[in-house]
């Protein structure tokens, strides 16, 4: 039924329809940083940030890592249907990509810190793919929750993209949207936090090898 390979979005109203309410659990504690994993009212102080950098599983154990991060979950960013699954974001037709949403201390680590984590670990030249997984859940994106956070996405893109060109390894394909366009939905409690279950379980890391440029 579903095609993992699929290589464009499709028009909104050719979308799965989705379903009004999440049709999964979702545990309530982080299995390595022991926050909430549900987020939709952060802490005061703490900022949210949303990455697509491909395959989630491995994004979110990147983030979790990093001092300062209160919390990480995994779920389905930037598409149109309404609470899907991972089958269905994997069918390509609800124009979702795989997301890692991350609550983080700004005192402690700056946003600026997380967009240049986030374009050292992944290749943001590829398009519909990371490596081998290939479609559009897998593309390249920033969903920014403030206006400065839009303004620092753009200029370190920019900073990094020139870089890349310069070395002639191709050009950004990064999608930059708000993430009040679409909202973030928590993907299946099996997928949350799915390299401390899994600790031999795949990760995705295609990258450039490029540090961000000082």
């Amino acid at each position: 039924m579903f095609s993992r390979r699929n290589a464009a979005l499709v028009e909104p109203e050719q979308t799965l329809p989705g379903r009004t309410e999440r049709p999964f659990a979702v545990a309530d504690r982080h299995k390595i940083l022991d926050a909430p994993v549900i987020t939709d009212e952060a802490p005061a102080g703490l900022e949210v940030a949303i990455f697509g950098l491909g395959c989630f599983w491995g994004a979110e154990e990147i983030y979790w890592q990093v001092p300062g991060v209160w919390s990480t979950s995994v779920g389905y960013a930037g598409g149109t249907t309404p609470n899907p699954t991972y089958d269905e974001v994997c069918s390509g037709r609800t124009n979702h990509t795989e997301a890692v949403r991350v609550v983080f201390d700004p005192s402690v680590v700056s946003y600026a810190d997380l967009v240049k984590t986030f374009f050292e670990v992944h290749d943001p030249t590829q398009g519909f793919r990371q490596g081998n997984d290939v479609g559009t859940q897998y593309r390249s994106a920033i969903y920014y929750t403030t206006p400065e956070q839009e303004q620092t996405a753009r200029e370190l893109t920019a900073v990094y993209g020139a870089e890349l060109e310069r070395r002639r390894l191709g050009s950004v394909t990064t999608e930059i949207r708000p993430a009040s366009e679409t909202p973030y939905y928590y993907a299946e409690d099996a997928h949350q936090q799915y390299l401390a279950k899994n600790p031999f379980g795949y990760r995705c890391h295609a990258n450039t090898g490029v540090k961000f440029p000082a």
